[in-house]
């Protein structure tokens, strides 16, 4: 008589599951507060949906991943940072139209369930979450064999977060003569790694552990700077009235997604040298022989969020944000961007 199949002659640890799943309850925990009504496991999370101060309140609502930046982790086997990048990448999303988080969902596949790589992802979840006052309500863990190569795992996110009807930041209201500032990034953040991978790996033959004297570290490190959240720079300004508009700048850089938010008969003009380019994209540049515009596009180049406000405004943002570089202005044009001296 055969052997009773089980899900695990499938590749389907469920008791790896359940581990991991408790070390998850034991993570989210931390990020709860007074609004969140379930518990990690629970068919759907519920949150308190009460606004009592807000006049028309609005969700807003984003879903992203880290791309393949992920591959990086894997190379290096440091697992606890690419779910901090998530959840930063996911709150500047909702950011830019004056929302503020209100609670994370995250999504975790995998071939083959390992509890503490898994329980390494949701720490930089929570510690993401936490950071930016933002509950881990729930998600999902997927165990697929034979989806995935061995060692590797995919994440996504999902956020939620609010903003008053009337504080909504659309860009609407910008106009030609406005100023053009920008918040520093720490490095790549979340774009451009299917390149810099192929530029420092394919290319130039290193490997992830190749300590670079232009770079101060090992290319692995650099790689995996984090995607700064720009929530506590910003939200003392978010009621303010002062922004008129907000690009995070991830895949498409500077060049497309600053056309995002500009209105009808505006365009920008970036001026080349008004901030400090990191010398990871100064070194990339050399490696590929890659001009400029595709430098613009493929990567932030030193710049994680745009401001616009008006010209009058400058020293109120920069007042509250040293690192703040006036970094271009609006002009009259077809909602695009160009590069000038």
């Amino acid at each position: 008589m055969s052997k009773p199949a089980t899900y695990a002659d499938a590749g389907v640890n469920i008791d790896a599951a359940n581990r991991a799943t408790e070390r998850i309850k034991e993570l989210a925990r931390t990020t709860f507060n007074a609004r969140t009504l379930s518990e990690i496991g629970s068919f759907g999370g519920m949150f308190d949906g009460a606004f009592p101060l807000m006049h028309q309140p609005v969700l807003v609502a984003s879903a992203d991943g880290v791309g393949t930046k992920l591959k990086i982790a894997f190379a290096t086997g440091v697992h606890n940072t690419v779910g901090r990048d998530l959840v930063n990448h996911c709150v500047n999303d909702i950011l830019v139209q004056g929302a503020r988080p209100l609670f994370f969902l995250d999504y975790f596949a995998t071939g083959q369930l390992s509890p503490d790589t898994t329980a390494s992802v949701i720490e930089g979840i929570t510690n993401g979450c936490r950071e930016n006052g933002c509950v881990l309500l729930g998600g999902e863990t997927a165990e697929m064999p034979g989806f995935y190569a061995e060692g590797e795992y995919d994440i996504a996110g999902f956020i939620v977060g609010i903003v008053d009807r009337e504080k909504i930041i659309d860009g609407k209201t910008i106009a030609a003569g406005d100023v053009v500032l920008g918040l520093p990034s720490v490095g790549l953040h979340t774009n451009g790694y299917s390149l810099a991978r192929k530029l420092f790996f394919d290319d130039a033959g290193h490997s992830p552990e190749k300590d670079l004297d232009e770079l101060g570290q090992t290319i692995g490190e650099a790689l995996l700077q984090p995607h700064a959240s720009y929530l506590p720079a910003l939200e003392p300004l978010l009621d303010s009235g002062i922004i008129k508009g907000l690009a995070h700048i991830t895949g498409g850089g500077l060049l497309e997604n600053i056309p995002r938010i500009l209105p009808e008969g505006t365009a920008v003009e970036i001026k080349r040298g008004s901030w400090p380019v990191l010398p990871i994209f100064h070194l990339m540049q050399r490696l590929g022989n890659i001009e400029e515009p595709e430098m613009f596009r493929a990567f932030n180049m030193g710049i994680g969020m745009v401001i616009v406000c008006a010209a009058d405004d400058i020293s109120r943002i920069q007042n509250s944000n040293s690192d703040c570089y006036r970094i271009g202005r609006v002009t009259e044009g077809e909602r695009v961007v160009s590069v000038v001296d």
